[in-house]
């Protein structure tokens, strides 16, 4: 009998023989694994425990109760010491001469003279008042006693008993016998928590200034508030700047860099302070470290801003409390307040705010405007905003193209007496076109006043939105000339360079706003072209110089540092209807947000103060004009207006056919042609609406009876 061998061992060659018998390799189990040490297993438990989060809570929080305390100790005895010494005089001595301000200095050390002969004088009189002191008590108690006695006196004389002599004076005695058991009664538990209670009142100084180390401060204001902005921390972010001229000469500096500091300003939701920079530090230099500066200042970049002033070697440091720039700031003037006017000639629109928290108004009257920016920045919200206080102001006419057309500017049907809205070709051959009838409308008032130079026009404002797309129009008229380009053929850039050169004067005045600016989508003349220039984030700073011009970038201007999707709404401005703190050249506005419900409540007001206005959504030139039809249009609402009035209306409505030659006594014939006459009212002729369209049905009758015929 064949017995199987197992062998428990590998075979070092491998069988080549298929009869091979099956081998089995047992392979033995690991052996157990070492136990834990106690000391490593404790080590470990501890550091968890250590570094636990909740941990390192309770010990920053441990930290800073204690450090409150311990620091509002050290505060009130500095307060004390400064009050009882001339410390406080002789800090203000040293840093006005730190900053070379010797008539500063003089007026420091008076002062301390002042307090040190003060401060003797009390000083003298201690040795005098003891005895004073004691003479004083000696003298009142006596009187005192004597006038219970006399009191005692009265009283027994009324009573008819001698014993009443004393009584006020034993009241007295108790009196004062009550008051010390009172004092006896509350000595002990004073005693014992006393103590707690100047703790707790060196822990509330502590507290109050936030009197810790950085780390030991909760997480909100460790990481969300950053540090308060004082002298040492800017010279300290200068310093760090990264600019060697700076650097050197800050360490030369006897004062440490202080001389180079104005005043620390409160100035909105931040602070401000100019910085005089020394020889050899150029001013560019600082503004192209904004992020490295804000950094050093425990800021983000677009809570920094830098400015050049009119002084040399100047720079102007804004810089917002952290997280200022994120909040809301407030509904529009015009939701809020239903009583609001405008004037087109002495208001200013209510747009926003500045950066130090006070109202951003600005002038419209004979300003041209541009505002752009990327797209969905709010360029149409920020424009919106100011057509909708102008149009309180009953008198301004409004000729408006949205070349966008999804109804941002629908509020203005019943307002605007032109209203072209959409995102084609046609649409900006009409807007085009529109441009050109105001530019005939300028040239028409031009003359008016050349031949009377008293006369008066309403302000008329051509506003195009996304006038981007007018100007990349690739569409042709018959005489073969574009719509749109930058050259002198094109027919939308000449019409608006024209007003741009004459219209202001007779108060034809041109908004545009466009996005994206470049060479080719915002010509370098028509921007140059407008007064008042606004822009949004833009994505390059070449785009921000399109936008506000190279001299307001030079000086600070930055809407190229902006957050996309994040400042919205926040325009860099510059114009001089606005105003802009001395020695800069733009101002940073964070414009109010009107929602479209409360806009078209605004325009409700705006249309109240109108006599009705037909607003045209666009004119076909080719067809003639039915003047009866014509009449009735720009009547609207109105029961009836006075001729001088229509004759306006039907100008505006069509310059070409409405012009010079439109009169009373012609707007008398047609009336006259189909039954009807204008008449006086109250001494002043009208046109009555229920008579035009007594015309207009008499016209309609005698055109029916004709065709029976």
């Amino acid at each position: 009998m064949t017995e199987n061998v197992v062998h428990l061992h590998k075979p070092t060659d491998p069988p080549t023989d298929d009869a091979t018998p099956t081998v089995l390799t047992v392979v033995p189990d690991a052996p157990p694994a070492a136990p834990v040490p106690l000391w490593v297993r404790s080590g470990r438990a501890v550091k968890s425990a250590v570094t636990h989060e909740t941990t390192k809570t309770t010990a920053r929080a441990v930290a800073r109760h204690g450090l409150y305390t311990f620091n509002g100790g050290r505060i009130v005895a500095r307060r004390t010491w400064d009050g009882k010494t001339g410390a406080r005089y002789e800090r203000m001595i040293r840093t006005a001469e730190a900053a070379g301000n010797l008539e500063a200095a003089e007026e420091w050390e008076e002062r301390l003279q002042r307090f040190r002969a003060a401060r003797h004088h009390r000083r003298m009189d201690l040795l005098h008042s003891p005895v004073e002191a004691a003479k004083g008590i000696a003298v009142g108690t006596g009187v005192s006693i004597g006038v219970l006695v006399a009191l005692g006196v009265v009283m027994a004389i009324n009573n008819h008993d001698v014993t009443d002599v004393i009584t006020p004076l034993r009241a007295t005695i108790d009196f004062i016998a009550l008051l010390i058991r009172i004092v006896q009664v509350v000595w002990g538990p004073a005693l014992t928590i006393g103590p707690f209670l100047a703790l707790l009142a060196l822990w509330t100084v502590g507290s109050k200034q936030q009197a810790a180390p950085q780390w030991a401060l909760p997480a909100n204001v460790r990481n969300g508030e950053g540090e308060p902005i004082t002298p040492s921390i800017v010279v300290k972010a200068l310093r760090d700047l990264g600019v060697p001229a700076l650097r050197n000469a800050i360490k030369e500096m006897g004062d440490a860099g202080a001389s180079m500091l104005g005043p620390i300003r409160i100035a909105g939701c931040g602070v401000e302070v100019d910085v005089t920079l020394p020889s050899g530090v150029a001013t560019n230099e600082v503004q192209a470290k904004r992020r490295k500066l804000a950094e050093n200042l425990t800021r983000h970049e677009h809570e920094v801003f830098i400015t050049i002033p009119e002084a040399a070697r100047t720079v102007r440091l804004w810089i917002a409390d952290s997280g200022a720039l994120d909040e809301p700031i407030g509904p529009s003037p015009l939701v809020t307040d239903e009583t609001m006017t405008a004037n087109y000639k002495t208001g200013k629109a209510p747009w926003g705010q500045d950066l130090r928290g006070d109202v951003a108004a600005i002038s419209l009257y004979q300003r041209h405007l541009l505002v752009t920016g990327l797209s969905n920045q709010g360029k149409t919200a920020a424009l919106r905003a100011l057509a909708l206080w102008l149009a309180l102001d009953r008198n301004v006419q409004f000729w408006i193209a949205d070349l966008k057309g999804i109804g941002d500017w629908a509020v203005f049907e019943g307002i605007a007496k032109l209203l072209i809205e959409g995102p084609s070709d046609d649409h900006c051959i009409q807007a085009t076109e529109m441009v050109e009838d105001a530019v005939e409308e300028m040239n028409r008032r031009i003359e008016a006043q050349r031949r009377d130079p008293s006369i008066v026009f309403p302000p008329l404002i051509v506003l195009v939105d996304e006038a981007q797309k007018a100007f990349m129009c690739p569409a042709k008229g018959e005489d073969k000339r574009p719509y749109g380009g930058s050259k002198a053929t094109s027919r939308y850039f000449m019409a608006v360079r024209e007003i741009h050169n004459q219209g202001r004067a007779v108060d034809v005045l041109m908004w545009q706003g466009t996005q994206d600016p470049t060479d080719q989508n915002l010509p370098k003349l028509v921007r140059e072209g407008a007064h008042t220039r606004a822009s949004l984030v833009v994505g390059t700073e070449s785009q921000a110089e399109m936008a506000l011009g190279a001299k307001a970038v030079n000086a600070g201007a930055a809407p190229h540092l902006l957050r996309q999707g994040l400042d919205k709404g926040t325009l860099v401005v510059a114009s001089d209807g606005i105003a802009i703190p001395a020695g800069q050249a733009s101002i940073t506005v964070r414009t109010h947000f009107i929602d479209d419900e409360p806009a078209a409540e605004i325009a409700a007001r705006a249309k109240a103060l109108r006599d009705g206005v037909a607003t045209l959504r666009a004119v076909d030139r080719g067809e003639e004009r039915d003047a009866l039809a014509d009449v009735a249009a720009v009547l609207g609402d109105a029961p009836r207006l006075r001729t001088n009035e229509v004759l306006k209306r039907l100008h505006a409505l069509d310059p070409s056919t409405y012009g010079d030659q439109w009169t009373n006594d012609r707007l008398k014939s047609l009336l006259e042609e189909h039954g009807e006459e204008p008449k006086k009212s109250h001494g002043v002729m009208v046109v009555h609406r229920d008579h035009v369209l007594r015309a207009l049905a008499n016209r309609d009758a005698e055109g029916s009876a004709s065709a029976a015929e």
